[in-house]
């Protein structure tokens, strides 16, 4: 709830970052980013010996699936912050993550980390291929029991 009201904040400031020549960055909020960062190495360290076009297999409640839930999570709170902000702000935030590559780490994360068969788990209907439900076509409940 409190992400999309950050970006207000940032649009006071906006103004007096027009006067330099540079390449203009803004961060998003720092302490967002700085778990991020975090989570970005240690992921990294999990998914190291993974090569891009293979998937890692996280196993359900073990601690590599926590901490990938979280960098996961982390990341909708990113973007929601991002979808509140104004397009202004957009540019500045998007210059910020394309000089920390923390864009390009996530998709060559979701990339390890994506199933080869996206096929959502429980009862297949046997009609045919069109009612088949993976994970694109479900809503994906988090709810942390």
């Amino acid at each position: 709830r409190l992400m999309p009201e950050l970006p207000k904040f940032d649009d006071e400031d906006l103004k007096s970052y027009g006067d330099e020549e540079e390449e203009l960055a803004l961060s998003p909020p720092a302490a967002l980013m700085s778990i991020l960062a975090t989570q970005e190495i240690l992921l990294e360290n999990i998914l190291e010996c993974i090569p891009v076009g293979k998937f890692a297999v996280i196993e359900p409640l073990s601690d590599e699936f926590c901490l990938v839930l979280g960098y996961l999570l982390t990341w909708k709170l990113t973007l929601a912050f991002f979808k509140a902000a104004s397009s202004q702000l957009r540019v500045l935030y998007s210059q910020y993550l394309r000089r920390t590559k923390s864009l390009n780490k996530l998709l060559y994360h979701l990339f390890r980390l994506m199933p080869e068969n996206p096929v959502f788990p429980g009862p297949t209907p046997e009609v045919s291929n069109k009612d088949t439900k993976t994970f694109f076509t479900e809503e994906l409940r988090l709810d942390v029991k």
